[in-house]
């Protein structure tokens, strides 16, 4: 353009951008928020190891965990959780999957079923369900029926419970693994691992779960989270798994009320790491 106009153009130099803006803000929010969490924690911490009478004591957590039902319940509501992550993810992976690759204008149906339990209130829901275990005893009674409705009520291990967990947590594990297939073009992949020859269950295990570690792991997060923090079905429903038993024995002790709310927590912090840790990283 310069030799046709006869004009020189003038050298540019390239721009540097616009000058780093000081990360000062990020490091305000940072702390602001380690102090939001880390000061009341500590706080509770030091209320339940000192007494001015006694000084430093662990006596509070040591009656806590030679309580009776500590390690039952604790058990419990871990097999409820895993049993729970296990179900809820073979129901809703191959139907999502199903949908994607040949029926995909029921998306949005499958959306509007799986956020549904999201507007049903907890109380409803364990209302209409404890209504349904009572009117299907005395229907099924004279039926072969009744000694499996019966056996997914035992109190060692309440299937019912697992049954309505995953109605619970269907909305977060439907969102987490809708977020994760989003970033997957699902169709080449499975087009290509079918056209080499690769079965159904060897492409749901071996091609589509390894790009989904990060929205599998989330999943298994929101689960178990929510498992160990249900209070108002395991109650009204006559079971106790951990979250009831911390109720229940926490009773008008204050030091060993403070102690079980703490110890819940570590508890669920280190199970999803125990989680994060079993799905690893991703590959890049």
């Amino acid at each position: 353009m310069a030799a046709v106009t006869g004009l020189e153009q003038p050298l540019v130099a390239p721009s540097a951008g616009p000058p780093a803006r000081p990360r000062v803000w990020r490091a305000v929010v940072l702390l602001l928020a380690a102090l939001y969490f880390l000061v009341p924690l500590g706080a509770s911490l030091w209320y339940t190891i000192y007494t001015p009478t006694t000084g430093v004591s662990f006596e509070a957590y040591g009656e806590l965990l030679t309580a009776e039902g500590f390690a039952a319940s604790l058990a419990l509501s871990l097999g409820l959780g895993l049993a729970t992550i296990v179900l809820v993810l073979l129901l809703t992976l191959p139907a999502m999957l199903a949908v994607r690759l040949s029926a995909p204008r029921l998306r949005p149906v499958m959306e509007v079923l799986c956020t549904l339990p999201l507007v049903v209130p907890p109380i409803t829901f364990v209302a209409g369900l404890g209504t349904s275990l009572r009117t299907g005893a005395e229907v099924l009674a004279p039926t072969p029926f009744w000694a499996t409705l019966i056996a997914v009520q035992d109190p060692a291990f309440p299937i019912v419970l697992v049954l309505a967990y995953v109605v619970l947590v269907l909305p977060f594990v439907y969102r987490s693994l809708d977020a994760g297939l989003r970033t997957m073009d699902v169709r080449t992949l499975v087009e290509a691992a079918r056209n080499l020859g690769a079965s159904w269950p060897y492409v749901l295990f071996r091609v589509i779960v390894p790009n989904l570690r990060s929205a599998l792991a989330s999943a298994s997060f929101l689960t178990l989270a929510l498992v160990f923090g249900e209070f108002t079905v395991a109650r009204l429903l006559g079971y106790q798994p951990f979250a009831v038993w911390i109720v229940t024995i926490s009773g008008s002790r204050g030091q060993v009320s403070v102690a079980v709310s703490i110890l819940s927590l570590l508890l669920i912090w280190l199970l999803l790491l125990a989680v994060s840790s079993a799905f690893g990283r991703e590959k890049k």
